[in-house]
């Protein structure tokens, strides 16, 4: 399961964090080329004192750590961080030099939920989409 976890400066009440969750769970799949239901998303709420980049201006901060299945291509990824920082950009207004994005790729069976083991990422998942959940995909 990819495990999704972002650090913002955003103050969003729990029914943004749930719309905003489920939006970037989407493009995960559509990108990414896998199902929904096993997506983790994580939204951390930090104050202007925990959150810094060096480049950053004026503005809210969002920080996106992605957690994957190893196997996607760099343009892949790059595609997927774009369409998230396009979106903070747009629903919230996040200036575009003050968003980053970090994937950290692991190998399909270390990635577990209780009933389950990962396996490795293939890109028939994106064909067969929430299908692959069942097959314990990531």
């Amino acid at each position: 399961m990819p495990l999704l976890q972002f650090d913002t400066t955003l103050e969003l009440p729990p029914a943004q964090q749930t719309e905003f969750a489920d939006t970037v769970r989407e493009l995960y799949s559509e990108i990414m080329q896998t199902g929904t239901s096993h997506a983790a998303v994580v939204i951390r709420e930090r104050s202007q004192a925990e959150l810094s980049l060096g480049r950053e201006t004026d503005g809210d901060l969002l920080v996106l750590d992605a957690d994957v299945r190893e196997g996607r291509s760099a343009d892949r990824k790059r595609t997927f961080a774009r369409a998230v920082m396009d979106l903070a950009a747009d629903e919230f207004d996040v200036p575009t030099p003050n968003m980053k994005v970090v994937f950290t790729e692991h190998e399909g069976p270390s990635m577990m939920g209780y009933d389950r083991v990962g396996s490795d990422w293939s890109p028939e998942e994106g064909e067969a989409g929430d299908a692959a959940d069942a097959s314990d995909a990531e």
